[in-house]
């Protein structure tokens, strides 16, 4: 079930209660992905971001030739499913800090306005799937419901179809998209013509059997 943009009160925790969670946090971590509080108040932790896109990303990288200066090469490419990613953020990273700092960990080029972050949430033997807002604090969340990703997950994900920001697109990017999706047309064709040709191969071969003198 998606909840889109779904509203959770966010509780202010004071310093102690803070240091409490953290340290309820920490006992019950299993892959040593610990929390830190440090004297201003702010903590630091990893979260854990799926990776569910449906769309190629352009990654971005550099190539030197000689003695010329390095020229940047952007090649687009489908990420597998189920890629999990770890980032270290603070309690004052926003949901759109994360986003952009993810990308910019795996040197995507991508502009960071195509991606939403969102929390994945089990309840009463349901998942729950909902959009957060760009000002949400991710560790905050982490620390609320505690390590256990079965609790409480990230999943990154391109804006809906409907919400899509075709402008935040370049020209190469949308070319890149066209010839993706035109291989993926003349790939399943193939498909099929080998299909069918099969198909032919056998009836032909059934009407000689049938039509043969005995």
């Amino acid at each position: 079930k998606d909840v889109q943009k779904e509203r959770e009160p966010h509780v202010y925790l004071s310093k102690e209660e803070v240091k409490e969670k953290i340290q309820s946090y920490n006992s019950s971590v299993t892959d040593k992905l610990k929390m830190t509080l440090n004297a201003n108040g702010i903590y630091t932790g990893f979260i854990k971001v799926q990776m569910e896109l449906c769309r190629p990303i352009t990654v971005q990288s550099s190539q030197g030739q000689g003695g010329c200066a390095p020229s940047k090469k952007e090649t687009a490419f489908y990420l597998p499913d189920g890629c999990v990613n770890t980032l270290h953020i603070s309690s004052t990273n926003t949901v759109q800090e994360v986003i952009e700092a993810l990308l910019k960990k795996f040197f995507v080029a991508d502009n960071p306005a195509k991606f939403a972050l969102y929390k994945r949430c089990h309840k009463e033997d349901q998942v729950y799937t909902c959009k957060l807002s760009d000002r949400e604090h991710p560790l905050y969340l982490r620390l609320v419901a505690g390590p256990k990703t079965e609790v409480l997950s990230f999943v990154l994900r391109e804006h809906e179809t409907g919400e899509v920001m075709w402008e935040a697109f370049s020209i190469p990017e949308l070319q890149n998209f066209l010839r993706i999706l035109d291989k993926e047309e003349n790939d399943q064709l193939q498909i099929l013509k080998n299909r069918y040709a099969a198909y032919r191969g056998k009836l032909e071969e059934a009407v000689r059997g049938v039509l043969k003198p005995g």
